[in-house]
């Protein structure tokens, strides 16, 4: 009985851990899509993205930002998938 209990009272506490790390991704993520550079140029070269040379491709800036966003749109995944299974368990 005491398992459960507990089961009861952590489900409630990773949900609500869940939506806050879902929220911070999302605006996160929203922010870092917008700091990328399209075919026109974007804010990232308002930070100094625009400071590569031709030769090299994209910058360093660039790259990292790229790694950046792909590690948050890992973590916003994760807490999606994370939050369905625990309303479906419910």
């Amino acid at each position: 009985m005491l398992s459960a209990l507990s089961r009861e009272v952590r489900r409630p506490t990773m949900i609500n851990v869940l939506s806050i790390v879902l929220t911070l991704s999302s605006i996160l993520l929203v922010v870092l899509i917008l700091l990328h550079r399209g075919k026109g140029g974007g804010l990232s070269s308002m930070f100094g993205g625009s400071m590569s040379s031709s030769l090299s491709g994209s910058s360093v800036v660039e790259k990292n930002l790229d790694r950046l966003t792909l590690f948050t749109g890992a973590i916003w995944t994760i807490c999606i998938v994370g939050l369905g299974l625990l309303e479906k368990i419910k």
